[in-house]
């Protein structure tokens, strides 16, 4: 594994642990067994080093989205399969990421706006119109202003005054907003489809 590599990975690991500002490059750098100089080599201050940890973080989120809605069987099962997945995902990230970056990191933040703006909120718009077309989702939605509400609402999640993390798993969080979301989406077939998810899963 190259000495880069190796560095992002460590840093990735430590920033979902502890938080961004809470990490210095001295502390990479003895974890790992190399010297500051040698992460200078790779990245040229702290910004690029969160930068580049934070844009293959995105990368992977992305990626991880489209896999759910490609082997989902409808609208309702890639909702549940992307809360399995970020549920497992949330566990590992301190929230207090987020906050770091936005008052820390000026442009990286900038750039996960981009990212949740244009990227995620296409793909819930898509979830939706797949969810009206199989007939599961209420044909009256409103499409636009319903996603721009469900990106609003994740940045709830990493908002530590509204839900303090010394008090409130990020995971619940996530899964207590997103299944209130989806209960606003679907009508009665969609409910029916919702109750059956839930009876099997108490089944297993």
């Amino acid at each position: 594994m190259e000495t880069k590599e190796r560095i992002l990975i460590k840093a990735r690991e430590l920033f979902r642990l502890y938080g961004i500002r809470a990490v210095t490059l001295d502390e990479i750098a003895s974890i790992l067994g190399i010297s500051k100089k040698t992460i200078y080599l790779s990245f040229e201050d702290k910004d690029a080093l969160v930068d580049a940890v934070m844009m293959e973080e995105f990368d992977c989120n992305y990626q991880d989205c489209m896999n759910c809605s490609a082997k989902a069987k409808n609208a309702i099962d890639e909702i549940f399969i992307l809360m399995e997945n970020m549920d497992e995902d949330f566990r590992s990230l301190n929230p207090i990421v987020i906050f770091d970056m936005k008052k820390f990191h000026h442009k990286t933040f900038e750039k996960f706006q981009t990212h949740m703006h244009q990227n995620l909120m296409q793909m819930v718009a898509a979830n939706l119109k797949r969810g009206i077309a199989e007939g599961y989702y209420r044909e009256d939605l409103d499409i636009e202003i319903i996603s721009r509400f469900r990106m609003s609402s994740m940045w709830l999640l990493f908002d530590p005054e509204v839900f303090p993390p010394q008090k409130f798993e990020l995971s619940k969080i996530f899964r207590e907003i997103s299944e209130l979301f989806l209960q606003g989406l679907v009508n009665s077939k969609g409910q029916k489809t919702i109750e059956k998810y839930y009876q099997q899963k108490n089944k297993n």
